[in-house]
């Protein structure tokens, strides 16, 4: 049975260095109400039938987002990389608590210089805590991360999923290959709840008018806002590369950041990376 979790976010870091106080804890709370009605698992996901129950009606389950961001050393080899990678994925296989997890290189440049990303799903924010604190993933860290790169950071947030196996575990044909993309943001301390509130409600909107594109989005306030310096978290699978360069190129798409976010936002960050099959062995 998982818990209901709730997010607390009151401060967060500027870029600068300077401790901020965001308006972020009624605007979490507004998240996680309206997220329920608009968290992305489409028919293509979920296997759904015409008569399958929608919108409303569909169950659905707490879960926790984990999400490592890794800058590999330039002199990092071929084969250093792919154990890193290996080593990481194949932790859902050694630890309980792991639902999923899908990681690879980023694939453009970006002004944090991340050049690796690991998407991790738990069935609820405890498990992150005991994972990040376990013997195995330290000595992963320690034998295969820590000596090919720096810079580690994590972003955790709490969205909801249908409860059902395929979209809370990720299986089947859509989750083998496609683009995963990830989007982080801090909203500014003089930006109006009202305003905060818009954007938010923009992006969820514009999610589901491209939901025939997208295999699954979640969506929420980060718990280790003063770690990383982002209020919020989004990860939405795209099955392809295609599919995603329609998203983020589309007209809706620019406008929105433009006209909702621009002028609220302190700090953001958008990274993608192409889903492979990994860690086919236990390590």
């Amino acid at each position: 049975m998982l818990m209901p979790l709730s997010a607390q976010i009151s401060e967060t870091i500027h870029p600068a260095g300077r401790f901020f106080r965001l308006h972020r804890r009624h605007d979490c709370r507004w998240w996680g109400a309206r997220s329920s009605k608009v968290v992305l698992s489409p028919l293509r996901a979920t296997g759904a039938g015409n008569d399958a129950p929608s919108g409303d009606n569909v169950k659905k389950r707490k879960i926790a987002e984990h999400i490592i961001l890794l800058r590999a050393k330039p002199s990092v080899s071929d084969a250093e990389e792919k154990d890193m990678l290996d080593y990481l994925y194949t932790c859902q296989y050694q630890m309980r608590g792991i639902l999923t997890v899908s990681l690879g290189r980023i694939e453009d440049p970006n002004s944090e210089n991340f050049t690796h990303a690991v998407f991790m799903r738990f069935q609820q924010k405890e498990d992150i805590a005991k994972f990040q604190s376990s013997a195995y993933y330290s000595k992963v860290l320690d034998d295969y991360v820590k000596p090919v790169s720096y810079g580690l950071v994590s972003v955790d947030f709490e969205s909801e999923v249908e409860d059902d196996i395929t979209p809370l575990f990720r299986r089947g044909e859509d989750f083998n290959y496609g683009v995963e993309f990830m989007l982080l943001i801090s909203f500014s301390e003089t930006a109006s709840k009202e305003a905060v509130e818009d954007a938010l409600a923009h992006l969820q909107n514009l999610i589901m008018q491209y939901s025939s594109f997208i295999v699954q989005a979640t969506l929420g306030c980060c718990l280790n806002h003063i770690d990383n310096g982002y209020s919020h978290a989004a990860v939405v699978r795209f099955p392809s590369l295609d599919d995603f360069k329609l998203f983020r190129g589309s007209i809706e798409y620019k406008d929105m950041w433009a006209s909702k976010f621009h002028q609220v936002t302190v700090r953001s960050l958008d990274l993608y990376f192409i889903v492979d099959p990994v860690g086919n062995q236990l390590m």
